[in-house]
């Protein structure tokens, strides 16, 4: 849960991103034409609507972002969906939808907050569309039906699911929204108390898009309080009447700038600037005009348990106000500019108080969000220890995968600028640079990869697979060197057709005469750390290599030094004979098979020339791994002296 929610507080940048310079555009244009709102000036007029263009739809953005956000591959049909997703309520759960339904001329105020302001109708819909095309992008109808198949048949299904949802809203969003606005009414009798909670409480409904219940009861004339309507008339008791908006300003204008602030400086290092960026924009958006939302959204879903102690902040500022009585209002939000113009009402009461005020928020928003970051080791914007991609996160299916890697893991290096040759070996990149220094390690893990090993200043290996040949195909057409062409194997002899095994047991025979070692004694950390799955090795004495297990022979490498063997079974093994071989050119190497070719188990496939290894520096080891640890239910190796084709474990697969 924890990893989705971080996903989801990712995916919601996007969006975000775009809220600054909307608040901006809107807070200058009120600042110009403050009683009109554009009625008196073409270009207030004109900023106000730029920045509602943004501001007015937060829902459908929302719904959009996430949606493309939270799609397994980032396609744009995941973005489409989830801008059907959100029409669907807009339409099913709109006050005139609901009048048509019912047969009613009037109905439950609620549904009028059913709008494209709604960030919890925004989120629910993009959320439910990257579902959907995540389990049915790729699903495949019959032939008549053939069409709608794949990434089709995802709207489809979206406004199905959207359908239900809004069904269950007709009836259920109604007495929440009840519910809260009698909330708010009971504790409007509490004065500073009830200041508190409603601040409190309006914080932590925003990502429900229910505060608006409450801001209905308090602010505007529901139960008879009105507090921006009065303050603004000049109407009611000094000190009393803007209660419920003054404490506001301290945390708008100081309290959560100072909390960008510490976000920035819990950031990682090379993600400063990023961070910095957004933190800035977003907090002087904050302070200038009020608007939370690009700061609020940014670590709400994240670093949730941090967005609630903003909001218990948000209830003793209101409550410390309300209990001095400094007062202050707003017609748009608490920032500068409706500070600024409140100053000049009559019925405000020490609004300087509140800057002073500010400043002590600033500072124990600063410390309290540095102490609960740290403490939590909370993932702010800019702290995650994947930057590109979900910890969970595959790279991209489909036939493009080992190109989107290949990118990936290309720029992570330093691309062109570093990059001096690409080279591979069965399972691992093994690349030259001119300082591995610069290499983003974070970035090439986040590709999915096993591992990654720095050998000195200008060499690295990054652990790929025995599907390594695709990716470095890939990085050579990136560096623009010549894409190596494969061989065919060499075959000595035809070997006798294996008989397929279906048992899910089978043993596991010794590859050769020496001394069988558990996989974590190989004088390799690719292979001892277990990188490629579990496993074993023999210390040959003798160059005769036998097939450990039956199966079919899935890929030969050019350089003769490894193969991949597939059991009926489904578990797929990988035979590395020596290590660091690949230098060698295959000299050393004969084999008797072939790809494509059935084995059966201790059947000859290699004859090795062992003086050539050692004399060339390289050791012997002839590694086994079984390298798709998800197919195997249990794995038991008997160390020890061995004989070619000796019993020496049992494998059980899923």
């Amino acid at each position: 849960m924890k990893a989705y929610m971080q996903r989801m507080g990712r995916s919601l940048m996007l969006p975000v991103a775009t809220l600054p310079v909307a608040a901006l555009f809107m807070g200058i244009g009120y600042w110009i034409d403050p009683s009109g709102w554009g009625g008196n000036n073409i270009l207030a007029a004109f900023l106000i609507k730029a920045g509602g263009t943004i501001l007015d739809n937060l829902g459908v953005l929302f719904a959009v972002g996430l949606a493309l956000g939270m799609s397994k591959d980032k396609d744009g049909s995941a973005a489409l969906a989830g801008l059907i997703a959100f029409l669907t309520p807009m339409t099913l759960v709109s006050t005139e939808a609901v009048k048509l339904f019912t047969g009613l001329e009037t109905v439950n105020v609620a549904f009028d907050a059913i709008n494209f302001k709604n960030v919890f109708v925004g989120i629910l819909a993009g959320l439910v569309a990257a579902a959907m095309y995540n389990r049915f992008s790729n699903v495949k109808l019959p032939m008549a039906l053939s069409f709608f198949s794949g990434k089709r048949a995802v709207p489809i299904v979206t406004a199905a699911a959207m359908s239900a949802i809004s069904a269950i809203l007709i009836f259920t969003w109604p007495p929440v929204y009840s519910g809260l606005v009698s909330f708010g009414e009971m504790i409007s009798g509490l004065g500073p108390i009830g200041a508190g909670l409603y601040g409190f409480f309006n914080r932590l409904l925003i990502p429900t898009g229910l505060h608006h219940a409450l801001n209905n009861v308090f602010w505007f004339n529901l139960a008879g309080i009105d507090d921006i309507g009065k303050f603004w008339a000049s109407e009611g008791v000094k000190g009393v009447t803007g209660m419920y908006q003054a404490g506001f300003f301290p945390v708008m204008m100081f309290g959560l700038p100072a909390g960008a602030f510490a976000i920035y400086r819990t950031a990682r290092p090379e993600r400063k600037k990023e961070i910095a960026s957004l933190m800035l924009a977003a907090g002087f958006a904050s302070f200038f005009t009020g608007v939370t939302e690009p700061l609020e959204f940014s670590f709400m879903f994240v670093a949730w348990p941090l967005y609630v102690v903003h909001a218990v902040l948000t209830g003793i500022s209101l409550f410390v106000a309300a209990f001095f009585q400094w007062t202050a209002g707003f017609n748009f939000s608490a920032g500068f500019v409706d500070f600024f113009l409140s100053l000049r009402v009559p019925i405000a009461n020490k609004p300087y108080m509140l800057l002073v005020m500010g400043l002590v928020m600033a500072v124990v928003y600063y410390f309290t969000f540095m102490f609960v970051i740290k403490k939590f080791n909370l993932m702010t914007p800019g702290r995650e220890a994947l930057v590109e991609t979900d910890e969970n996160e595959a790279v991209a299916e489909g036939s493009n995968k080992f190109a989107v890697m290949a990118s990936r893991i290309y720029d992570a290096l330093g691309g062109a600028e570093n990059v001096v040759t690409v080279d591979n070996c069965t399972t691992r990149l093994r690349l030259q640079v001119k300082d591995t220094g610069i290499v983003n390690q974070d970035k090439i893990k986040a590709t999915g990869v096993p591992g990654l090993k720095v050998i000195n200043k200008e060499n690295i290996q990054v652990v790929v697979g025995t599907e390594v040949q695709f990716v470095a195909d890939e990085m050579n057409r990136l560096q623009g060197q010549p894409v190596q062409s494969k061989p065919v194997a060499p075959v000595v002899k035809e070997a006798p057709k294996a008989e397929v095994a279906v048992a899910k047991e089978q043993e596991i025979y010794a590859v050769g005469e020496g001394q069988l070692i558990p996989i974590d004694e190989v004088a390799d950390e690719v292979f001892s750390q277990k990188m490629m799955g579990d496993g074993f090795a023999v210390i040959p004495t003798e160059g005769k290599i036998f097939a450990p297990v039956s199966g079919t022979i899935l890929n030969i490498f050019p350089t003769k030094h490894a193969l991949g063997i597939q059991t009926a079974s489904g578990v797929e093994v990988l035979l590395h004979m020596g290590i660091d071989t690949v230098s060698l050119k295959g000299e050393p190497f004969t084999l008797f098979v072939e790809e494509g070719q059935e084995i059966r188990q201790g059947q000859l496939i290699a004859d090795v020339d062992l003086k050539a290894i050692t004399d060339a520096g390289r050791k012997i080891d002839m590694i086994v791994v079984f390298t798709n640890p998800d197919a195997i239910e249990s794995l038991d190796i008997q160390p020890g002296a061995v004989k070619a084709n000796q019993v020496s474990g049992t494998l059980k697969a899923k």
